[in-house]
C-alpha cells in the first residue's frame, strides 16, 4: 500500500517538472511500415533523434529487434522498404534524392560528399550490402531493379556482381515493379508533360509502351497472372498550374494494358463534376488488383476521398466506405479480399483503422477511443499491424492488437507531462467554421488560474495536411506537435489551426475559393484564430504570437504583414512571401497580379511586428529566395527581424540536431518578444 502511495505522489510530482526539448524531442518516430509477402514479418524504419534505422518483427511474438547499424544523426533518410517475395531480405534507399542539379541533400556540409544508394538487410540479421547509386529497388526473386539518375538499373540479390544498366531509355523512370513470376518489370517512364507505363522483358531484352498516349499514365498493377497491368491515367493539359482550387476538370480514368502486345482499354472513368480530379490516398499504392478480377481505387464522387471497386470487365463502380470522412491510408490483404484502411469516420479530428471486402460494405470497425492510428498493413497469414499514438504517446507500432517495442521510448520521455488538447471549433473572419486543438498550460505551482497568459497560434504546412488531436503521422507535425507541447508548458496558450485548403473536411473544404495564390483566403482563418485568442479571459491580447513552416510559414507571415496591431510577433520557417515569384510567374498578367497580392510581401508597408526567419539553404520545396526577398523588404521597412540559416540542409531538416536549434531559438524568441513565456 505504501508502495502504491509513494508511486502516486511520485508520478504527481513528476507531471509538474519542467521537461526540456530534448526530452519532448527524444521519442523514436516510425515511419514506412511495410509487411512481408510471405509469412507473417513486418518492418519499418525507425527515426531516433536523428539515426535512423529499419526495424522488423514476425509473428505471432511480434518481438521487435533492429537490423541495421547505423548510429548517426546524419541526415540521411531510409526510404522505399522492399521485402524479397520470400521475406529473407529487404532492400532499401539510403539518403535523399537528388535536386535537379543532381545534388544529394548534404545538411552535415560533410566535405565529402553523399550519395543516395541502394542497399540490402537479411531479416535473419548480418551486414547490409550496398548495391549501388540509385532509390526505388523492386525485388524479384533473383535481382533488384532500381533507378538511378532516372534510369533502370538492376542488381543480383545475393551474390557480389556489380549493378548493370537494364534499361536505357528516354524520360526518368519510376516506380519499377516486377510481375509475379520476375520475368518482366513495369515502370513509369516520365516525358516533357506526359508519361507511359513501360514494360521491359527480361527474358527477350525488349521494351514496349503500353496503350501510349499523351497523358500522364502512373501506378502500374500487375495482374496476378503477369499477363495485364492496370494503371491511372491524368488527363494532358498544357495549362500552367496555380496553387488554387481545382473542384473539377478533365475526368481521369483506369485502363487495363496487355504485357505482350501492348494494347490497351478502358476499365472506369470518373464521372464530369466533383472527383473528375484525381485526389490520391495517403499510401504510396493508388490502385489495387484485388481477387475476383476486381479493382479498388479511391475517388472522391460525393465529395469525400472514398474506396471503390470496379469489375475488370467494367461497369458500374462499388462503394466500399460511403459516408462524410475521408480515407488515408489502404493496403489489400494477401488473399486479394479485403481492404484495410484509415479514416476519420466518426471522429474527425483523429484518425482509426477499419476493414472492408472488396465486393461491397459495410466495414467494420477495427480500433476506436481516443488513440490515432494509421498506415494499417495485412501480413501475408493475415495479421493485421499499423502505426498509433495518442495525446500522451508519441507515434509507435502496433501488431496483432499490442504495442510492440515499447521499450524503445526513452525513460526520460515526459509522458505524464504531457497536455491532451482540446478539439475546437471557431469562426473564421468570414464565418466558416475553422476546426483546431487547444494545448491549455498546466495551472499547477503559477499564479491564479485567471491569469492572462501569452498565446501562439500554429499553422501547418501543406497545405494539404490536417493536425490532430495527438502526436502526428507525419515526421514534421510529430516535431511540430512537440515543440506546441513544449511551449504549453513553458505558460503559453497554444491553438493549432487546421486552415481551409487542408485536408479532413471535404473536397469544398480542400479546394476553398480564391485559397493561397489565388487569393489567400486562408487569411479569414489566420484573423479568426487571433480574434479567438483575444476574446479568451485566459489570455493576453498584446501576447499573441504565430508560428508555422512551409505554406504555415506563409500564414505567419501574413498574419504578420496584415494584422501586426493584433500579432506580436512570429516565427517563419521556410514559408513562402511572394506567390508570383515562388510559381516562376511573370509579372503583368492578371493571374501573377492576383498571386502576388495574395502574399506577405504586398502588404510589407504595413508590417511592425518583430519575426523570426528559420530556412536551410538548399529547400527544394520553397525557393531560399523568397527569405531573402522577405529580408530585403523588412530592412527597408526597419522592422525588427532575426534570422537563422542552415547551411545545405533541405526543407523538412534531416538533422535532429536542426530541429533542436530552430526550435530553441523560437522559444527564445518568443519569450523574449512576449515576455511572460517561460518555465511555471
Amino acid at each position: 500500500m505504501r508502495a502504491a502511495v509513494a508511486l502516486f505522489v511520485c508520478a504527481a510530482a513528476c507531471a509538474q517538472q519542467p521537461f526540456t526539448l530534448e526530452q519532448v524531442l527524444s521519442a523514436p518516430f516510425p515511419s514506412s511500415l511495410t509487411a512481408a509477402p510471405a509469412g507473417n514479418r513486418i518492418a519499418w524504419v525507425f527515426d531516433e533523434r536523428g539515426a535512423r534505422n529499419i526495424w522488423a518483427a514476425e509473428g505471432p511474438a511480434f518481438q521487435a529487434r533492429k537490423l541495421t547499424p547505423y548510429a548517426a544523426d546524419d541526415g540521411q533518410e531510409i526510404l522505399d522498404l522492399e521485402w524479397s517475395p520470400d521475406a529473407r531480405a529487404i532492400a532499401y534507399a539510403r539518403g535523399s534524392a537528388a535536386n535537379r542539379a543532381g545534388e544529394y541533400p548534404n545538411p552535415n556540409s560533410d566535405p565529402k560528399g553523399v550519395s543516395q544508394e541502394v542497399w540490402v538487410i537479411p531479416f535473419a540479421g548480418g551486414e547490409p550490402r550496398k548495391l549501388g547509386e540509385g532509390n526505388s529497388p523492386a525485388v524479384s526473386a533473383a535481382r533488384v531493379a532500381f533507378v538511378r539518375k532516372g534510369q533502370i538499373w538492376s542488381a543480383p540479390l545475393e551474390g557480389k556482381d556489380a549493378a548493370e544498366q537494364l534499361v536505357r531509355a528516354r524520360g526518368q523512370a519510376a516506380s519499377p515493379r516486377w510481375s509475379p513470376d520476375g520475368s518482366k518489370l513495369a515502370f513509369v517512364s516520365g516525358r516533357d508533360g506526359h508519361s507511359f507505363i513501360g514494360v521491359y522483358d527480361a527474358g527477350a531484352r525488349t521494351l514496349r509502351f503500353l496503350d501510349a498516349s499523351v497523358d500522364r499514365d502512373v501506378n502500374p498493377v500487375w495482374s496476378r497472372d503477369g499477363r495485364q497491368v492496370a494503371f491511372i491515367r491524368l488527363p494532358a493539359s498544357t495549362r500552367w498550374f496555380q496553387w488554387g482550387p481545382r473542384r473539377e476538370g478533365q475526368p481521369w480514368s483506369i485502363r487495363v494494358a496487355d504485357a505482350e502486345t501492348g494494347r490497351g482499354r478502358e476499365v472506369w472513368k470518373a464521372a464530369e463534376g466533383r472527383g473528375s480530379v484525381f485526389r490520391g490516398l495517403g499510401s504510396e499504392q493508388q490502385l489495387f488488383r484485388s481477387a475476383g478480377d476486381r479493382l479498388v481505387f479511391p475517388w472522391e464522387r460525393d465529395g469525400w476521398t472514398h474506396l471503390y471497386s470496379v469489375a475488370l470487365g467494367g461497369g458500374a463502380p462499388v462503394l466500399l466506405t460511403p459516408g462524410e470522412f475521408e480515407v488515408e491510408h489502404a493496403a489489400l490483404s494477401a488473399d486479394g479480399g479485403e481492404m484495410i484502411y484509415s479514416s476519420n469516420q466518426g471522429d474527425i479530428d483523429r484518425r482509426h483503422i477499419w476493414r472492408v471486402g472488396v465486393w461491397a460494405p459495410p466495414a467494420k470497425p477495427v480500433t476506436s477511443g481516443a488513440g490515432i492510428e494509421w498506415a494499417p498493413v495485412f501480413t501475408a497469414d493475415g495479421a493485421a499491424a499499423w502505426l498509433a499514438s495518442d495525446a500522451r504517446r508519441p507515434a509507435h507500432p502496433v501488431a496483432a492488437g499490442r504495442d510492440i517495442a515499447p521499450e524503445t521510448l526513452p525513460v526520460a520521455f515526459p509522458l505524464q507531462q504531457m497536455i491532451a488538447p482540446q478539439q475546437v471549433i471557431l469562426p473564421s473572419a468570414d464565418g466558416m467554421p475553422i476546426h483546431a486543438q487547444l494545448f491549455l498550460p498546466p495551472s499547477g505551482g503559477h499564479a491564479a488560474a485567471a491569469e492572462r497568459r501569452p498565446a501562439v497560434i500554429f499553422f501547418h504546412g501543406g497545405s494539404r495536411r490536417q493536425m490532430l488531436t495527438g502526436w502526428h503521422s507525419m515526421y514534421y507535425y510529430h516535431n511540430a506537435y512537440a515543440f506546441n507541447q513544449y511551449l504549453a508548458s513553458r505558460g503559453y496558450v497554444v491553438l493549432s489551426v487546421n486552415y481551409r485548403s487542408g485536408t479532413g473536411y471535404g473536397l469544398n473544404f480542400r479546394e476553398a475559393l480564391n485559397y493561397g495564390a489565388t487569393g489567400g483566403s486562408e487569411y479569414s482563418d489566420v484573423q479568426g484564430a487571433g480574434l479567438y485568442l483575444r476574446g479568451r479571459a485566459d489570455v493576453d491580447p498584446n501576447r499573441i504570437g504565430l508560428w508555422g513552416g512551409s505554406y504555415g510559414g506563409y500564414l505567419t507571415a501574413m498574419g504578420l504583414a496584415r494584422a501586426s496591431g493584433l500579432f506580436a510577433a512570429g516565427v517563419d520557417l521556410h514559408g513562402v512571401h511572394d506567390w508570383s515569384t515562388e510559381l516562376n510567374m511573370l509579372r503583368g498578367e492578371p493571374e501573377t497580379k492576383v498571386a502576388f497580392e495574395s502574399s506577405p510581401l504586398a502588404y510589407v508597408k504595413e508590417w511592425r511586428s518583430p519575426v523570426l526567419l528559420i530556412h536551410g539553404d538548399d529547400d527544394r520545396n520553397v525557393q531560399f529566395g523568397q527569405t531573402v526577398a522577405l529580408v530585403e523588404a523588412l530592412r527597408r521597412q526597419k522592422v525588427d527581424f532575426e534570422q537563422i540559416v542552415f547551411p545545405d540542409e533541405v526543407h523538412d531538416f534531416l538533422t535532429h540536431a536542426h530541429w533542436l536549434e530552430a526550435y530553441r531559438a523560437a522559444a527564445d524568441f518568443f519569450d523574449r518578444k512576449m515576455p511572460g513565456g517561460g518555465p511555471l
